[in-house]
């Protein structure tokens, strides 16, 4: 007799999870000494009063609200005065959305707030920092507002009940801004231009790096250390040269993905580990993003500018762009020399946060 054969195909076998481009270096889990050294870490980290109270927390939120209900009273107020259907007036929407720091869940004690608003197509640019301009201005509540349009992002600063606010606006290819959105999806960049690219992009960012951490409670610990260590070490600022805040949360994002079971105390010491042995400027990725070959895309190998760059410290949206192009040469011999003095502080986290004096370090500027 003939055997009958099982035509039934065998189940797929599902590839690894893993959160970056490549896979964990080590999946280890924590032992009881990792435990103890996570727990004087956060200790220390207490005794640095970074972390607002939850009254201050809640007056934040408190702010936001506010914030978009105005934000979506002014849309309303321009539909009205641009004579828009009473069906497309109804379901135009809006959002204030946080990013940076705030949205990340490290943002320190006064820090400010950096959001976006979402607003249709049929807006234009200008009447974000004409109309709305004055329509924050006659509030009470709010102070010190300027706005600043001759920049890389156009943004409008302001003081509102206490909190500073950066402001930034950008519109969709769309009549509307559905309650439910998605700005992770390409669709919602693709052909629009560059200003409001940038300023999507700044939520952007901060949400596919959250997106691309395994364990989100111990990201924010880990890069709350990284960023006092750097602030008390006068190497914090995209300006002068050195790293700004997107760019310490992609380097710390990107050692949660090699151990992604490790504790705060462990990522701290392998992210000083790692970095105080990497050849630079060998790029640092989160993930691969898709190349639809925009040219404003950070690429060596077609932008000749780009293989400058001494750093490269890559968004992980599209259109990814290198977050560290401000490094010189001689602030990455400063950069490179604090990292490897982070290698020697682990057994006292005290000495890790020791203040520099600038004027000590640097007696001529």
């Amino acid at each position: 007799k003939k055997r009958k054969v099982s035509r039934t195909c065998p189940a797929p076998v599902e590839p690894p999870k893993w959160f970056g481009p490549t896979g964990p270096i080590c999946e280890d889990f924590p032992e009881e000494e990792d435990l103890i050294l996570t727990r004087k870490l956060a200790k220390t980290l207490q005794s640095y009063d970074i972390y607002e109270s939850k009254q201050e927390l809640k007056h934040r939120e408190a702010v936001l609200k506010k914030l978009e209900t105005l934000y979506k009273e002014w849309l309303q107020e321009m539909c009205d005065q641009m004579n828009v259907p009473e069906v497309v007036k109804a379901k135009v929407g809006g959002k204030v959305l946080p990013f940076g720091s705030y949205h990340l869940g490290v943002d320190s004690k006064g820090a400010d707030i950096d959001a976006l608003c979402v607003g249709p197509g049929f807006l234009d640019r200008k009447d974000f920092f004409t109309s709305f301009f004055e329509k924050l201005k006659a509030q009470e509540e709010v102070k010190d507002i300027r706005a600043i349009e001759q920049t890389y992002v156009p943004v409008i600063k302001l003081t509102y009940e206490g909190i500073e606010m950066d402001l930034v606006f950008g519109r969709l290819a769309q009549r509307s801004v559905p309650e439910k959105l998605n700005l992770l999806d390409d669709r919602y960049v693709l052909g629009l231009d560059k200003r409001c690219i940038r300023s999507l992009n700044g939520y952007r960012v901060t949400e596919e790096i959250l997106q691309h951490v395994p364990n989100v409670h111990n990201f924010r610990i880990a890069l709350r250390v990284i960023k006092l260590w750097a602030k008390q070490r006068n190497i914090y600022s995209n300006l002068l040269g050195f790293l700004g805040g997107v760019s310490w949360a992609i380097l710390v994002a990107r050692i949660c993905q090699m151990y992604p079971n490790a504790t705060p105390a462990t990522l701290v010491i392998k992210f000083f580990k790692v970095y105080s042995t990497w050849v630079w400027p060998f790029p640092v990725h989160l993930h691969r993003v898709k190349n639809r070959l925009d040219p404003n895309m950070w690429n060596p190998n077609v932008n000749p500018s780009d293989r400058c760059h001494q750093m490269a410290i890559i968004t992980p949206a599209y259109p990814q762009q290198n977050t560290s192009v401000n490094v010189s040469r001689s602030t990455l011999a400063v950069l490179t020399k604090e990292i490897k003095r982070g290698t020697l502080c682990f057994t006292n986290w005290s000495k890790l946060f020791e203040k520099q004096d600038f004027f000590d370090k640097y007696q001529y500027v």
